[in-house]
């Protein structure tokens, strides 16, 4: 049986020790394993610019595993079908009730599986749309409107949606806005400097909000 206290005890100590990330393996065919530059860019981004220890090479876990409760932060991403199963449902729901946080980036296309693998999770919360004066849009980086707009593919606005527990946002959702496209390396979608920058300021401040609240 996982104990959430295993978790509780790793991110007290975030303040002396190296840190680390993880990705999200999942099942249903989707590519889990999107954007493989992606979050080492981020890593190295936070390290350099809002003094995080974070280890350079992301881990990969599954969602069933107990090794989640090792990691503060998930990220998850892809462009097709995801399904958990009732052990990764049950796992994921007390990794995140236990203090652990997943960021879902829809790669275009994840939205129309993710939703129901999200309300399997938790039947009784609904996402809901976190306004732009949220802290995750305020520090260090200051995103006045919200989530950024990184790559354009049906001209709908960025949206950001969260499952919180006791008033603490536990899953954020990233909708219209691949943010993991604009972590990627300058080659992979050739997207100029500032749009990367505006990409990785926004990871940075999701990263702040886990190591910080």
């Amino acid at each position: 049986m996982v104990r959430p206290l295993i978790l509780f005890t790793f991110l007290i100590s975030f303040g002396s020790n190296a840190q680390e990330i993880a990705l999200l393996k999942y099942n249903g065919g989707g590519d889990w394993y999107a954007n493989p530059t992606s979050l080492p860019n981020l890593i190295r981004f936070c390290n350099s610019n809002i003094n995080t220890r974070i280890k350079t090479k992301p881990v990969t876990v599954e969602p069933n595993s107990p090794d989640l409760f090792s990691y503060p932060f998930i990220h998850m991403t892809g462009h097709g079908n995801v399904v958990f199963s009732d052990s990764d449902a049950e796992n994921l729901k007390k990794y995140l009730e236990a203090g652990g946080f997943l960021h879902i980036d829809d790669n275009y296309g994840m939205d129309q599986y993710i939703r129901k693998e999200i309300k399997k999770l938790f039947p009784n919360h609904d996402l809901v749309e976190i306004p732009s004066n949220h802290p995750i849009f305020q520090k260090p980086f200051v995103f006045s409107s919200g989530l950024p707009k990184i790559h354009e593919h049906d001209g709908k606005r960025p949206q950001a949606y969260g499952i919180f527990i006791a008033n603490r946002l536990a899953l954020l959702y990233t909708y219209e806005c691949d943010l993991g496209d604009g972590w990627e390396d300058a080659e992979v979608n050739n997207d100029p400097i500032e749009v990367r920058q505006k990409a990785l300021k926004m990871g940075a401040n999701i990263i702040n909000y886990i190591f910080n609240n």
